[in-house]
């Protein structure tokens, strides 16, 4: 059944009902992917679903229902499902129905072509001829993967606005193992692409990450210098981002409650969501519930400038929504999320910021963010990897050793940022992207 089809049966069954404010959200997703294994395919997997819901406003209250089956009765009975379900809403809902936004702003990605099965297919088994080709250690267990997925999303509401929206992306993993004597090691890499030649990079890229880890030294423990590469930058900002969330604040979840307007970081820390960044494959001109999306500093100059507010989160506050209302799926609620959420770049080269380091050490990966970090505390404590840096250049692999800090104090201790920002994999449309950070006298726990 077409969209518009299915718009007419749901609005006409609203409007019988009687009620007055009502929204359909639709959202389809299609994916597929393809894994290699010595020389063959592993794994190929390809599929789509998603479904339509109907939100209403009564008495203060929002009514919810949603569905996979599109047919007449099935969509006309939402009203009747949503209806029942606001009965047992116990709390008020404080907004509404969103009417619109004054404008809109237009997303610049190219037109999205998916790959085909056999491109998947044959990108994967290219990668992992490359990867085996790159260096003569490489054994049994490295792996390859691609992937191309799609996102479809519909939006309208009783108060005539309609909005939609269509993004996706195509992508490489590569998954070394080498072997070198009797010490084994493993890499990953990732980018965002269907090129030849940049497969034939990413599998260098990955296969020499693994080549540099044999051998690995350790590290005393004390005080040191610590350079975060961006990768990880990225991946520490990525977990403690809820403590940006409004809602977070709101429920005491979230250190940086009532610290808008005040200083929370160092002067040379930017922090930026952009739901529309430019060669971004996943943009998005309007949020979950229809509000325009726009470019903000979240923290300019160490300043907490906003917090990131969905509609209900702003009515508490007295503020206008960021347009950060994220639904994960068109059965989900709505919830306070990034889109491009990023620490911004300094000024300095990777080398420049390593030679500013002095001595320290270059952390190239962090181990278990999740298990060993409190994302309402801001405290972590995480097992890591990397390189000694003497006399500001990069020397001997390390690994097995531990940095530990507060979040928080983090963003206050970083004295310079380099000048490119490494992204990561995109989860639907929100993903994180950091420079490298230089952190002075950070802890560590090693030998």
């Amino acid at each position: 059944m077409e969209l518009s089809r299915a718009k007419q049966i749901i609005f006409d069954a609203a409007r019988a009902a009687g009620l007055e404010e009502y929204e359909i959200y639709y959202m389809n997703s299609s994916s597929l992917s393809a894994e290699a294994l010595k020389d063959a395919l592993s794994a190929f997997s390809c599929g789509s679903g998603g479904g339509i819901s109907l939100r209403y406003m009564v008495n203060g209250k929002m009514g919810y229902a949603s569905t996979e089956l599109f047919t007449e009765s099935e969509l006309a009975d939402l009203v009747r499902r949503a209806c029942d379900n606001a009965r047992y809403i116990e709390k008020e809902d404080t907004a509404p129905i969103f009417a619109g936004s004054e404008s809109y702003a237009t997303t610049n990605m190219p037109k999205f072509v998916p790959l085909s099965a056999a491109e998947a297919k044959a990108m994967t088994l290219d990668m992992q001829k490359q990867i085996y080709a790159a260096h003569e250690g490489v054994t049994d267990g490295t792996q390859a993967a691609c992937i191309s997925s799609e996102i479809e999303i519909y939006l309208c509401n009783s108060h005539g606005l309609e909005l939609s929206n269509r993004a996706g992306l195509n992508g490489v993993y590569a998954m070394p193992i080498v072997k070198i004597g009797e010490e084994s090691a493993d890499a990953f890499a990732f980018a965002l692409c269907s090129d030849e030649e940049k497969v034939a990079e990413l599998a260098k890229k990955a296969t020499d990450k693994a080549v540099l880890k044999i051998g690995a030294g350790s590290v005393p423990s004390g005080k040191t210098n610590i350079v975060l590469a961006g990768s990880e930058m990225r991946s520490i900002l990525s977990v403690f981002s809820s403590a940006f969330s409004a809602r977070n604040a709101q429920l005491g979840l979230s250190l940086l409650a009532g610290k808008e307007g005040q200083k929370i970081a160092a002067d040379c820390v930017c922090i930026t969501d952009d739901p529309m960044r430019e060669g971004a494959p996943m943009q998005t001109h309007f949020d979950g519930e229809g509000v325009a999306t726009y470019k903000k500093d979240i923290v300019k100059d160490g300043v907490l400038t906003t917090l990131l507010y969905d509609l209900t989160t702003a009515a508490k506050a007295g503020v206008a929504s960021t347009g950060n209302g994220m639904r994960g799926s068109y059965a989900s609620q709505v919830n306070v999320a990034p889109f491009n959420f990023s620490l911004c770049p300094g000024t300095l080269t990777e080398d420049e910021l390593i030679a500013k380091a002095e001595n320290g050490i270059y952390v190239t990966a962090v181990k278990g963010l999740h298990a060993g970090a409190d994302a309402t505390t801001g405290d972590f404590s995480i097992e890591s990897e990397g390189f000694l840096i003497e006399n500001g250049k990069k020397t001997t692999y390390v690994r097995s050793f531990t940095i530990a800090g507060n979040f928080f104090e983090l963003l206050k201790n970083i004295d310079s940022l380099s000048d490119t920002v490494e992204w990561g994999i995109p989860g639907g449309f929100t993903v994180f992207g950091a420079p490298a950070a230089l952190i002075k006298d950070m802890s560590v726990a090693g030998k």
